[in-house]
């Protein structure tokens, strides 16, 4: 009996019974190196995002997140509340955590605001970050907490150690690149906070995946120890190499594609030894090519839609050769995603293969949309069908919401949609012009340099040091939704971007359509953003929006290392598209008179009774579907 069924039925008393056979779902949670990645906005992955290529039988939902903490992901209702809503009796879930709960090196991010609003200083106490939990604490508590609610669904959890950060100290990886802050932490003490504390290398009291161990041991719960295999990688590679090659280009956490489907790979290794997921696990040394069976999605006619493909193989003869793409059809295939033709080649040495490449199709008319991709090394072939489907909007009426952010943050909105209005979370706004401005725009727009923007900052003005990833609560957000009786088919979501008063803004654009903004698509993501010089962000979804429900784009930012005066800008938010009546029987007479009024505070929050003195955004709903907006002052 394989390990993980043997300790499942031990326990079934505990747990409330389960049987593997009944797994549908593996659900993985944590943070930015688990998390899915779009190909087309990033060159970082996350290593769940090719558990897939290894597992059979069984989906992957993959909800890692970037910047999640145990403690964010628990407590943000878009993350751990929404996994639940998704588990069903029997899933699995994956518990990855470590790399953001060290906000704080080492001290509870409550806990540190707590001790600064005890000593009456407010501003640091807002400025800190909550997200950091201490591991032998309050990290613990988190990972308890999941546990406990994934038996209670009816699942089974496996903890899971956080992967290395590339922290190279000759032969070996620094401590704190292996999650133990024991070289250098902070304590909150009743006489204020200690800094640069240690402790010796065999006391693992401030060592997170060490902390992880313990509660799988105190729980009775399958724990894998990803941190010190992706640090034997590491070394395997060593520095320069694991950098360029397992690392994405930025810094020393996050991967590549090549790092995160070795890390996938050898994650179902360590399963396999341990006996967990064996009935699912697929690992094969022949070629194989993930997706096998690709379909590009839905988009409108003329446009082109792309998809990666992940080609590994393993102990492969001859050791060295060459990997040939070519295509029947109309889709064309690329390594570098610039160069794009009916044939590319890739080569391999070692015996050893891990390559992407990507697909690329464009949408010739409606309906279904097929080409084959045939990847050959050797005598071994494989061919992949690909499709996408191709949509032609008609009829309707033309709606757009329009926000400029020259002067104000007003939306002009064209034909029936009701506007979320522009909101500041963790930011705030800092003006709209600069008399030194020199922007630079894309050729196209035509833009002069001196154009105004938008110039948002963080609250309190100053970036904190040690950020390298988004920070879950602080953004600022646009949206629509669709009025009463009226479906909205989105075709476009735009605006442009940039950084100021130096090059390192960061910065991440999502969009969801749920309302606490779970399953949300990353459709933007930059580090190191040159300064003044505006990014073209469109895109071309295909989203349908049903009476009532809403779109919300959030713009995410970081900044790199501590500083002040350093602003993220934005100009023209656009969504556009076409709306139809949701009811069949047509659509309502059109009248110009306002059939209701909704008022929302400056954070864009609706608020049923306002108040005098205060003030609001209206907007007012014609019985056309139109919304005007405009800043009142009750």
């Amino acid at each position: 009996m394989k390990k993980l069924t043997a300790f499942l039925a031990a326990a079934a008393v505990s747990f409330g019974g389960f049987n593997p056979a009944l797994a549908k779902k593996l659900h993985t949670i944590g943070d930015s190196t688990m998390a899915n990645y779009d190909e087309n906005a990033t060159v970082t992955r996350g290593w769940c995002q090719y558990l897939q290529q290894f597992l059979e039988g069984i989906e992957v939902n993959n909800r890692g997140k970037s910047g999640s903490s145990s403690k964010s992901f628990y407590n943000e209702a878009a993350y751990w509340t929404s996994v639940k809503k998704q588990m069903q009796e029997g899933d699995i879930v994956l518990i990855q955590f470590a790399h953001n709960d060290e906000k704080n090196q080492g001290m509870d991010g409550d806990e540190v605001k707590a001790y600064y609003n005890s000593i009456g200083e407010t501003a640091t106490a807002n400025s800190t970050d909550y997200r950091g939990t201490c591991p032998n604490t309050t990290y613990k508590e988190y990972l308890r907490k999941y546990v406990q609610e994934t038996r209670d669904a009816g699942c089974t959890p496996i903890l899971v150690g956080g992967i290395c950060r590339m922290y190279f100290s000759g032969n070996t990886i620094r401590r704190n690149g292996r999650h133990d802050l024991g070289d250098g932490f902070s304590i909150v003490t009743p006489d204020g906070i200690k800094t640069g504390q240690k402790v010796a290398a065999d006391d693992h009291s401030m060592d997170y995946p060490y902390q992880m161990k313990l509660v799988a041991e105190e729980m009775n719960v399958p724990y894998v120890d990803l941190t010190s295999a992706t640090a034997d990688l590491y070394l395997s590679y060593g520095d320069q190499d694991c950098h360029s090659i397992l690392g994405d280009g930025d810094g020393s956490t996050h991967l590549s594609a090549t790092g995160a489907a070795l890390i996938a790979r050898r994650f179902t290794q360590l399963c396999q030894e341990q006996g967990l997921l064996s009935e699912y696990i697929h690992l094969t040394s022949e070629l194989s090519v993930t997706p096998d069976n690709a379909d590009l999605g839905m988009g409108y006619k003329g446009q082109s839609l792309t998809k990666e493909f992940m080609v590994s193989g393993f102990d492969l003869t001859p050791a060295s050769g060459n990997v040939t793409i070519t295509t029947t059809g109309d889709v064309l295939v690329s390594t570098d995603q610039k160069n794009w033709t009916e044939s590319a080649t890739m080569t391999y040495n070692g015996g050893s293969l891990i390559q992407r490449f990507y697909a690329k199709m464009t949408i010739a008319g409606e309906g279904n949309n097929t080409a084959t991709v045939k990847i050959v090394a050797g005598d071994k072939k494989i061919e992949i069908p690909v499709s996408v489907t191709g949509l032609e909007l008609t009829g309707g009426t033309e709606f757009s919401a329009y926000w400029r952010l020259e002067s104000d943050d007003s939306c002009v909105t064209e034909g029936p949609v009701t506007i979320i209005p522009e909101s500041w979370h963790g930011m705030e706004l800092q003006r709209y012009s600069n008399p030194n401005a020199n922007t630079t725009w894309p050729d196209y727009t035509g833009f002069e340099a001196t154009r105004k923007t938008q110039r948002n900052v963080i609250e309190g003005q100053t970036w904190p040091e040690g950020e390298i990833d988004e920070v879950s609560t602080r953004y600022i957000e646009f949206g629509i939704t669709a009025p009463e009786g009226t479906e909205l088919n989105i075709d476009e979501i735009s605006y442009f971007c940039c950084g100021c008063g130096g090059n390192g803004m960061c910065l991440h654009v999502w969009y969801s359509t749920e309302d606490d903004f779970s399953n949300a698509n990353l459709i933007f993501s930059m580090t190191k953003m040159p300064a003044n010089s505006m990014q073209d962000g469109k895109i071309q979804p295909v989203v349908k929006l049903q009476p009532n429900q809403s779109a919300r784009l959030r713009f995410y930012p970081w900044y790199n290392g501590k500083a002040t005066g350093k602003t993220l800008c934005l100009s023209d938010i656009r969504f556009h598209g076409y709306a139809s009546a949701a009811d069949p029987s047509g659509v309502k007479d059109i009248e110009e008179s306002t059939v209701a009024s909704t008022y929302f505070n400056l954070q864009g929050i609706a608020v049923e009774n306002p108040t005098a003195g205060n003030v609001y955004i209206k907007c007012d709903r014609r019985a056309d579907g139109m919304i005007n907006t405009s800043k009142v002052r009750m």
